[in-house]
């Protein structure tokens, strides 16, 4: 399996500009997506990411591409991972996600404001890792366990660029939308 394609966002919105036919998916949970996204992006979360019913359902050519983004770019990588590895090797990208379009042409729409994920990650370890050491310390030892699990966890998803925590989270229901919100994606 080849590295994925990449593609800047000045890149994007200059296909934009030439009047190209650009699909946008976004692969950050619902209520990332509320918050800001590109006007022109769909969103089908990383956990619900099906590449052939995505390809099925394409408006354009299955032999144009498809173009992926996140927040930062991590997530929009796995994406075109999964896609490859279903067989599909048109697909795109964007480098630096969403937090990479702020100041370039790509037109961006706002919504309320949330916790990303990675914060609510960062917040949800390092809480645990406190946790464990004030049990072990003032509790029993064993609860330190519970630090040295965590640390693990870290590493492992650095290491991986995949992390559990995160995943878990995702499916949060403060990370979901309901269905009659209208700045959400109808599911």
């Amino acid at each position: 399996m080849s590295q994925p394609d990449t593609i800047s966002p000045q890149q994007l919105a200059k296909l934009r500009e030439e009047g190209k036919s650009v699909e946008l998916i976004d692969v950050r949970t619902p209520v990332e997506y509320r918050e800001v996204h590109v006007d022109f992006a769909k969103n089908i979360p990383l956990d619900q990411l099906k590449p052939e019913s995505v390809m099925e359902g394409r408006n354009g050519s299955r032999e144009e591409p498809l173009y992926l983004i996140c927040r930062s770019g991590s997530r929009g990588a796995k994406a075109c991972e999964k896609f490859q590895k279903a067989g599909f090797e048109n697909v795109v990208n964007v480098e630096g996600g969403t937090m990479a379009c702020e100041g370039t042409e790509l037109p961006l729409k706002r919504g309320k404001k949330t916790i990303s994920l990675e914060r609510q990650v960062r917040i949800v370890a390092g809480s645990l890792v406190v946790v464990g050491a004030a049990l072990g310390w003032f509790v029993h030892p064993a609860w330190v366990g519970l630090s040295a699990f965590i640390g693990a966890g870290l590493v492992f998803a650095g290491i991986t660029d995949t992390c559990g925590m995160g995943m878990m989270l995702a499916k949060m229901p403060w990370n979901q939308c309901q269905s009659d919100s209208e700045t959400c994606p109808a599911k």
